[in-house]
């Protein structure tokens, strides 16, 4: 049974973490592409294949383990002019997690990113832990949820998901994992075709 929203409306992001990012506000035709959970040899590739393509730029949320791993899948990503943010070392829970474990886990990460971005994996972090990070960092969340993680769902309905509920400003969550692969490459030049037709930009998150 799903257990979570597509899209994030302005009353729940309100509600739940109201000083947190849930959009990026702009008057023009500007979307913002976000990836989590990589890099991943193999897909994370194929993701800045398709981004170039089209011209288009985007975020990636890198776990520290990973990027340890694939110093050079990070060095790709910046140096095709993407952005990376910070996912925490462990893809570490907020909640549940001793908030000392959890900021050492996003200190480490940063000692390889340099980034003043981060997002908590699953958007679970609590109000102690929200009002320690937002002193260092922008916390990001997501306007729109591709769900191309949900390995019961198709990949035409990622693509779905995303092109119809997506807007100006919108902050886009696909995930360059192997878990979500398959969906995720699917869903992403549908979503590029369509609002590229439509005049739309495609940025990385700058703030």
């Amino acid at each position: 049974m799903r257990t979570y929203f597509i899209k994030t409306g302005k009353l729940i992001s309100k509600l739940i973490y109201p000083t947190l990012i849930w959009e990026i506000p702009t008057s023009r035709d500007e979307i913002f592409l976000t990836f989590d959970d990589g890099p991943s040899p193999g897909i994370t590739e194929k993701a800045l294949d398709i981004l170039d393509q089209f011209d288009a730029k985007a975020t990636f949320f890198l776990v520290g383990d990973k990027a340890s791993q694939y110093p050079e899948l990070v060095d790709e990503i910046i140096k095709r002019g993407h952005k990376t943010g910070n996912h925490t070392y462990h893809h570490l829970k907020g909640w549940g997690t001793d908030d000392e474990v959890y900021f050492e886990d996003i200190a480490k990460t940063d000692t390889l990113l340099h980034t003043k971005l981060f997002r908590p994996p699953h958007g679970k972090i609590s109000r102690s832990q929200i009002a320690f990070l937002e002193n260092k960092y922008h916390i990001i969340m997501w306007t729109v949820l591709s769900a191309d993680f949900d390995t019961s769902i198709k990949a035409e309905r990622c693509a779905h998901n995303v092109i119809h509920n997506t807007d100006k400003g919108s902050i886009i969550i696909f995930h360059d994992s192997p878990k979500a692969s398959e969906r995720m490459l699917y869903a992403l030049p549908k979503t590029l075709e369509n609002f590229r037709a439509k005049g739309y930009a495609f940025k990385s998150i700058e703030l």
